[in-house]
């Protein structure tokens, strides 16, 4: 093929090749030296953007927060496999403190805690803040010296050691008490051997026709050292009639715990139960005794 001359084109047709030259030199001229790229005009450092994505991440924490599984405060003596297993506790954790239980022994302190269980400081960090202990132990109250009205000498509370155990006390011992004659003592020892022996000194309050003050006066010569063991009920699988069964607890008192659960579908801490109408702390103490959640 023979390429034409360019003045073989009449004057119209060269005018229009130059034409179509010029276009395509200025289009490649453009696309080689003028920048097409977009400039951010966005700026994400200025004051306000910066407001308000700390107020987003301030939004954000205070979400995550609010999802995170609430602690309620508990006893650590009635931790159970379940509860010490979502606590982070070991196997052997769990069972050193269950032994331990099973001694009828009690923890009353952080340290008794620690020493019992084993457990790491880091998770005791983490644990003890919620550790809940009766007021008798936070907040001990100084010996007292009782006043025996039979013979007016006044006498100081009794060790742990130079006390009877209340499992094996006889009526004649247990008449030593002012204020137990021989129908109150016959009515202990009924009580006693009822429930196959005594589990807990609070146990003692539900005997009936003993006074608050008598107890007291009771425990200052008599306590539990042989405890009896208890198989306790998951107050979460329990019905009304079987919470029931638990001694001072009424079948009323039975049901409102039993629909307590009910509206919350689960109970994972005993001090949710003292929400309910009529809930006392002795009896609070009394239904842990029997009860467990699991």
């Amino acid at each position: 093929m023979k390429l034409r001359s360019h003045f073989t084109f009449n004057r119209q047709q060269r005018s229009g090749i130059l034409l179509l030259l010029l276009l395509i030199i200025t289009l490649l001229s453009i696309y080689w030296f003028v920048d097409f790229t977009d400039e951010d005009t966005f700026d994400t450092s200025s004051a306000e953007i910066v407001a308000a994505q700390k107020e987003l991440d301030s939004l954000r924490l205070s979400e995550l927060e609010r999802r995170k599984p609430k602690k309620y405060p508990f006893n650590p003596n009635f931790i159970t496999d379940y509860k010490g297993y979502t606590l982070g506790m070991s196997n052997e954790e769990i069972d050193r403190l269950l032994q331990y239980r099973k001694e009828g022994k009690w923890i009353n302190s952080v340290a008794d805690f620690k020493k019992v269980t084993g457990v790491s400081d880091s998770l005791l960090a983490e644990l003890s803040p919620n550790f809940k202990f009766p007021d008798w132990v936070t907040n001990p109250k100084p010996k007292t010296t009782f006043k025996d009205y039979k013979s007016g000498k006044g006498y100081v509370e009794k060790s742990f050691a130079q006390k009877i155990d209340l499992n094996k006390a006889t009526e004649e011992e247990l008449q030593q008490v002012t204020g137990i004659g021989e129908a109150l003592s016959k009515r202990i020892v009924s009580f006693r051997e009822k429930t196959g022996g005594f589990s807990n000194d609070i146990q003692l309050y539900e005997v009936y026709g003993l006074s608050p003050e008598v107890v007291q006066r009771t425990l200052n010569l008599f306590t539990v050292k042989t405890p009896k063991p208890i198989t306790k009920i998951n107050v979460n699988k329990a019905s009304a009639s079987d919470i029931a069964t638990v001694p001072g607890i009424s079948f009323e008192m039975a049901k409102k715990i039993w629909e307590f659960r009910r509206l919350r579908e689960k109970i994972t801490s005993f001090q949710e139960l003292e929400k309910i109408e009529g809930m006392t702390e002795r009896k609070l103490q009394l239904i842990q005794l029997y009860l467990s959640i699991e």
